[in-house]
C-alpha cells in the first residue's frame, strides 16, 4: 500500500489528483486562472466536491478562457445558475467573470499571471516538512499578502485560506507530509 497524505480518500479521482496534480508547479496562465476560480468555488465546501465537478466547470466556463468569460452577459449568468454540474451560487459565478477582468489586467501589467502570482514565493516552490496533515496551516503570511493584493486588484473569493489552498494546488508550496510517497519525489 502506498502512503499518502491523510486528507486523501480512496476515490480514484481523488487519488489521481493527489498523486499527479496537487503540489506540482503550474506555470500555464489558463490553468492558474482555472485553479484560482475552482479554489474560490470551494469556499464553504470541500475540494472533493469541486474536484468531482471540475469537468462540468470547464465545460460551463468555456475552458476557463478569461477572454471569453469577460464577455459573459446576464443571459449566460442565468444559464450558469441553472447548471446542475457546478455550484449554483450567484456570487461565486459572478466572481469568475470579475476574476477574468482582473486576471487580464494583471497579464497586461506583468506580462503573465504566472510572473505575478509566483512572485509571492520568489518564483520557487516552498517545501515544507510536515509530519502529519493535521499540522498543515490554513493560511500563512504569504497567503495573507497574496489575498490582500488580489483583492486590491479586484479579484473575488480570494481570502487567505483560499489563497493558501491555491498555493498548495498549483505547487507554489509543497505540503505533502513526510510519510507521503510524494514528499520524496
Amino acid at each position: 500500500m502506498t502512503n499518502r497524505c491523510g486528507w486523501v480518500n480512496d476515490d480514484p479521482l481523488y487519488l489521481d489528483y493527489h498523486d499527479n496534480e496537487w503540489g506540482v508547479p503550474i506555470h500555464d496562465d489558463r490553468v492558474l486562472f482555472e485553479m484560482l476560480n475552482l479554489e474560490g468555488a470551494q469556499a464553504g465546501l470541500s475540494w472533493y466536491t469541486i474536484l468531482r465537478k471540475r469537468e462540468s466547470y470547464r465545460e460551463a466556463f468555456d475552458g476557463f478562457d478569461p477572454n471569453i468569460i469577460v464577455n459573459y452577459d446576464e443571459a449566460k449568468l442565468q444559464d450558469l445558475l441553472q447548471n446542475p454540474g457546478i455550484v449554483r451560487n450567484r456570487l461565486k459565478i459572478a466572481a469568475v467573470v470579475q476574476n477574468a477582468k482582473a486576471f487580464l489586467k494583471v497579464q497586461q501589467e506583468f506580462g503573465t499571471f504566472d510572473a505575478y502570482i509566483w512572485g509571492f514565493v520568489g518564483g520557487e516552490t516552498l517545501k515544507n516538512h510536515w509530519e502529519d496533515s493535521r499540522h498543515l496551516p490554513a493560511k500563512t503570511e504569504i497567503s495573507d499578502a497574496m489575498s490582500k493584493d488580489l483583492k486590491k486588484r479586484g479579484f473575488k473569493f480570494v481570502g487567505s485560506t483560499i489563497c493558501y489552498a491555491y498555493m498548495q494546488a498549483v505547487g507554489m508550496v509543497q505540503d505533502h507530509t513526510q510519510t507521503c510517497f510524494k514528499y520524496h519525489s
